[in-house]
């Protein structure tokens, strides 16, 4: 068993690189640019904005549905980003790098597990959360500003 981070779709929001600037708080969302690297991690390419790449800063539901524990936040997405597909067992760089919160949800959306970790050290909290098959998929979040990271699945 192993597990394989899911990065999200560009498509929902391309059409927010398009729009003026008037219209993107009605989606709560910002046009900017990465003035440094790291510091803008896109949940679509799963790496971190070069110095000067423009992005979208949107608001986004990570965990939606009937729960409690259903919840959004702030993300990047970079123009133009291309869809990651990590291999299985395979760790972005981006995440490797930061302090990551880990959360373990079974299939009614229930937190069922939940853990601080070092990037680095990611790939061996996975495997054990997704071992648990009680555990439905692991939510990965930045610990220090609590935005969704990625979503890792099991795979057999």
């Amino acid at each position: 068993m192993t597990f394989q981070i899911v990065a999200l779709p560009y498509a929902p929001f391309a059409s927010l690189f398009t729009r003026p600037e008037t219209e993107l708080a009605r989606y709560r969302a910002r046009r900017l640019m990465a003035d440094s690297r790291p510091g803008y991690p896109c949940r679509v390419s799963l790496s971190d904005a070069e110095i000067g790449e423009t992005l979208i800063l949107v608001n986004y539901t990570h965990l939606g549905g009937a729960t409690p524990y259903a919840a959004n936040h702030a993300i990047y997405v970079r123009s133009g980003a291309a869809r990651a597909c990590p291999k299985p067992g395979e760790v972005p760089d981006m995440l490797t790098s930061r302090l990551l919160s880990v959360r373990g949800f079974d299939a009614d959306g229930l937190l069922q597990h939940a853990e601080v970790k070092e990037g680095a050290a990611l790939a061996p909290v996975l495997e054990d959360v997704l071992s648990d098959t009680g555990i439905a998929h692991a939510d990965i979040h930045f610990a220090g500003p609590g935005c969704f990271g990625a979503r890792a699945m099991r795979v057999a």
